[in-house]
This record gives structure tokens, C-alpha cells and sequence, in this order.
């Protein structure tokens, strides 16, 4: 009996010899729908350009993990799977640390290394580029504005940016909840800083002491806090226009699948604040999308880079919302793959969440190295290859690959040569980023930042009238006749305090009338305290 598979050639051409160890491997990956094309499958060092290594386009919402060292190849995975993916009517939203997947909305420059790639994996490779939205957080950077309210944000992510620790996060929990109860909308930081401040003032403690108070001491924490905060830059990130995370979902008009990139090079020296900001992102599409169950393909595949900072110094409590958040959003048709550089860089409990990997290469340098690389291989299935030594002789744009098969069992592991993109592997400059912007149908909705009436306004206001009150009252009264006796009115009652003023003033109630039903109960939010209003 023969050692070898005949297949067909993949030009037609004809026959091409399949060795009998990686047969079984092949034969994992020969999916009969609509699939993903990764690369061709290694063995011993050869490419077999005939043994294609594919991922299914329907179990895209179970979730991946790209990993691998620096300089590895991570960012062109992220770039091919995108293309298909938008190619194939799926939105797609990339976090783009470094500045250089923008290309993407450009054909890519051919060349005998693309040729000699194309050639070694199977593809028919041609230059072309993709629908792309540019997006920058607060505006900083190249990108349409994306900026979130204080009160959608809400009190957990926020604390995971201020660094507060469980204490203070509960007793910002608590001042959201005084916030969501009365109306007092938490637009920017600044409101957030009157209502601090409103609460621990003489006229505002006893608000809180049926529900357990503020202490005077943690709302400094808090108030300190916000204030470096602001003072690095960071004001411009909360505000409205909010951006409204139904606009990741769009489709260009031919049909292909917009490429929503999330411009980060201007802000990657706050890493705590994108990637936490993401995940605000990624909470707000679990809050407002319906159910829709197991799908021919995703509504949208969501790539969440330098994932490990998300997780870092991340308390029990985050790190199950996260956990809960990943395993809930694949049943709204939404895929999350992780980037980081290990698999030991996410909880094992959203790890067991990831059923498609893609693992380039590792370094083993150190001792530390040594223990990444041995625990990063227990997370495989069982494997003909010896991957300690094969994960570190991978080359740039090689990874070990399995995933979820169209029967949602795990395919063999495959050593695979990836495909080149076919887009501009490489930035495109500051220009044609700001043309592409200006001419964007989202321009005009989130370009200018609108500072409308809310917390701070209305508590300023409502303290302003009070004094004036005070003043008036302090005045000695002008002479007048003396009533007779029998006809003088009663006493004036005792002037009502600051919170009476500001909940029973004609601007509360027109406040309230203008925000509906949500004013006067609590606003419902998800597993991080995130909500909606307005929308």
C-alpha cells in the first residue's frame, strides 16, 4: 500500500502527493461550506499547497485566540482573517495598537516574496483593498471620535481605569446608583465630580445614609483619581456625541463587510485605558443585542488586542463578568479573538472559551520562557508534531492552528504556512487617514463634542439659587404697617435643603419629563454597570 494521498493539484493542473502522517491532518480541515482560508498545512518542513487549513465561516462566533512573540506575524493574521471575513458580508472591528493595519483599506504591492508566498500556500493571490471605517478614542489620532458617556461606562470599568480598589469601587457603585435614581445624568468627568462632591457636602450626606454612606475619606480617593486622570488627557474620551456600537455592524454597499479600525498609536501609552475601553465596547454590543442563536455566519467578529492588559491586576468579580460576557455574546452572533502573546495571558476560564487558535511563534529564552512554552502546549490537543520544538522554529507567518469544525469538534492540530494578505501590509499616511475620515457617512453625527445640561449644571444651579435664597433672606425685611393681630400668616416653614431644591425644582422635572421613564428608578445595567440612555 502506497504511503501517500493522491489530491488534486490546486490550479487543476494535476495530481500532488499528500504524505501519510499528515493525512488525517488534511482530512480535518476538509470542510464542505463556506470556510476561511488560512494557509497550507506543514509537515516536516514542506508545504503541501494542496492540503488547505481552513476554518468555518459559522463557528467564527465560538471565539479565538491569536498569540504568539513580537514580531511573529500576529498582525497579518489579524489582517488576512479580516479581508475573508469582510469579503464574505461579516463586519469586522480591529483595535490597531500599532498603527499599521490601515492599510488594509488599500490593494496590496505585489513582489517575489507575495509571489513565492502565494505560490507555496495554494492562493490566487491579487491585490485589493476593503471597506474601512477609521475610529479614534476621543478623537485623539486619526478616526471618527468614539467616546462613551460617565453613566454608560459605568462603575466597573471606570474603576478598572482609575486603578480604585474594591472599597472604592463599591462606593462609586454607589454614588451611580444615587445618579441613575435622581436624574442627575453623568455625561463627562465633570459631573461626576459635582455629584462626588455634592455628596459628601453637609447638604448632601444625609442622601446616602440610609444606603450606607460615602465616607469623606474615599471620596478623596475618588476625586484625586479623577483628577490625575483628567490631567492626562483624559477628559476628551468621555462626552457625547456617544458612540453608538450598532455602527460596527454595518455593511459597505456592495455588500462586503465594513472593517471598523480603531486607530490606537496616539494613546498606546495608556494601555489600561484602550483596553478597558474595549471592553466597554464589546459590553455594549452584549447589552443591546437580541438573541439570535447559531448563525450561517457572525454579525461580527470583534478582535480585542493586547488582551493581557485587560486581564492584569483584574479582581475575581471583573474576571467573571468577562467571563460570562465571552460565553453569553456567541449566542448574539458576535465572535471575539483575543491577541495577546500566550495562551497563560488569559484565564483559563475565557481561555476554555476560545475554540479557534492560531499560535505563532515562541521565544524560550529564560527560565520564564521555558514555563510559558511548555504550558502553552497543554493547552493543545493531542498532536503527531513535538510542539515545544516546533513552536519555537516556527517562521514569520507560520502558526500552529486548530479549530472548531462545522460539527463544533476541535480539528487536528496543524502546522500551517499562512496566506499573504492581499491588502497594503503596511500604514497608509496621516492624509488619506484624515481624507477618509472627513468623507465618512459618521462624520457629522460624532465629529463636534457637545457639552449639553446635566450633573454638573443642575447641581451648580440648583446651589447657586440656594445662596441666592440665603442672601435674600439674610436682608433685613423693609418696614411695613403692622397687621392687626388676628390676621398675621403663620411662620414661613424651615427652608428646604440643597437636594429638596435641586429633586423639586422646575428644571428637575423638566429634566425628568425630558428623559422619560427611566428618570426616577434606577437604569437597568449589564454584568459591568454599563447602560443606555437616549438611544
Amino acid at each position: 500500500m502506497s504511503d501517500s494521498v493522491t489530491t488534486p493539484a490546486p490550479d487543476g493542473s494535476g495530481p500532488a502527493q499528500l504524505p501519510a502522517p499528515a493525512r488525517e491532518i488534511a482530512a480535518g480541515y476538509a470542510f464542505t461550506g463556506p470556510a476561511l482560508d488560512l494557509g497550507a498545512l506543514l509537515w516536516d518542513g514542506v508545504c503541501h499547497p494542496d492540503a488547505a487549513v481552513r476554518v468555518p465561516l459559522p463557528m467564527l462566533n465560538r471565539h479565538g485566540l491569536v498569540a504568539g512573540a513580537t514580531g511573529t506575524g500576529k498582525t497579518k493574521t489579524l489582517q488576512l482573517i479580516a479581508e475573508q471575513l469582510s469579503a464574505q458580508g461579516v463586519p469586522v472591528f480591529l483595535a490597531d495598537v500599532k498603527g499599521d493595519l490601515s492599510g488594509i483599506a488599500r490593494p496590496g504591492q505585489g513582489g517575489d516574496r507575495v509571489s513565492t508566498r502565494a505560490a507555496e500556500t495554494g492562493q490566487s493571490w491579487s491585490a485589493e483593498g476593503f471597506p474601512v471605517e477609521f475610529l479614534a478614542l476621543g478623537g485623539i489620532g486619526h478616526g471618527i471620535p468614539v467616546r462613551a458617556t460617565i453613566t454608560s461606562f459605568g462603575p466597573v470599568l471606570l474603576s478598572k481605569v482609575l486603578g480604585l480598589n474594591r472599597t472604592q469601587e463599591q462606593s462609586l457603585g454607589l454614588i451611580f446608583h444615587y445618579a441613575d435614581t435622581k436624574g442627575l445624568e453623568l455625561i463627562d468627568l465633570k459631573d461626576l465630580r459635582a455629584v462626588v462632591a455634592f455628596l459628601t457636602s453637609d447638604e448632601g450626606k444625609p442622601e446616602l445614609k440610609g444606603i450606607g454612606g460615602l465616607s469623606t475619606a474615599t471620596a478623596g480617593v475618588i476625586l484625586r483619581s479623577l483628577t490625575a486622570f483628567e490631567a492626562q488627557g483624559m477628559a476628551d474620551f468621555f462626552g457625547e456625541p456617544e458612540f453608538d456600537t450598532a455602527d460596527l455592524l454595518r455593511l459597505a454597499p456592495d455588500g462586503r463587510g465594513l472593517v471598523s479600525v480603531l486607530e490606537l498609536p496616539a494613546v498606546q501609552d495608556k494601555p489600561q485605558l484602550f483596553s478597558t475601553f474595549l471592553m466597554w465596547l464589546l459590553a455594549d454590543l452584549f447589552h443591546d443585542l437580541p438573541e439570535a442563536g447559531d448563525l450561517e455566519k457572525p454579525k461580527l467578529v470583534f478582535f480585542f488586542d493586547e488582551a493581557h492588559l485587560l486581564f492584569h491586576d483584574a479582581s475575581a468579580a471583573f474576571l467573571d463578568a468577562i467571563t460570562q460576557t465571552v460565553r453569553l455574546i456567541r449566542s448574539k452572533g458576535v465572535g471575539v479573538f483575543f491577541v495577546t502573546q500566550t495562551p497563560k495571558d488569559v484565564p483559563s476560564d475565557v481561555l476554555g472559551q476560545l475554540g479557534n487558535r492560531v499560535q505563532h511563534a515562541l521565544r524560550a529564552f529564560t527560565p520564564d520562557d521555558q514555563k510559558a512554552l511548555k504550558a502553552t502546549v497543554k493547552t493543545f490537543p493531542d498532536s503527531p508534531y513535538d510542539l515545544e520544538e516546533l513552536l519555537t522554529g516556527l517562521g514569520t507567518g507560520e502558526a500552529v492552528i486548530t479549530v472548531l469544525s462545522e460539527n463544533g469538534a476541535p480539528t487536528p492540530v496543524a502546522a500551517t504556512r499562512l496566506r499573504a494578505p492581499e491588502s497594503l501590509m503596511g500604514p497608509v499616511d496621516a492624509a488619506e487617514l484624515d481624507r477618509a475620515v472627513r468623507e465618512s457617512p459618521l462624520h457629522e453625527r460624532y465629529a463636534q463634542a457637545v457639552d449639553r445640561e446635566s450633573a454638573y449644571e443642575k447641581l451648580t444651579a440648583a446651589q447657586a439659587q440656594a445662596q441666592a435664597q440665603a442672601q435674600a433672606q439674610a436682608q433685613p425685611p423693609a418696614e411695613a404697617p403692622k397687621a392687626p393681630r388676628a390676621k398675621r400668616e403663620k411662620a414661613p416653614a424651615e427652608d428646604p435643603s440643597l437636594v429638596e431644591q435641586v429633586v423639586g425644582s422646575g428644571m428637575f422635572r423638566s429634566l425628568a419629563r425630558s428623559v422619560g421613564t427611566q428618570i426616577g428608578r434606577e437604569i437597568t445595567r449589564s454584568l459591568f454597570g454599563t447602560a443606555r440612555r437616549g438611544r
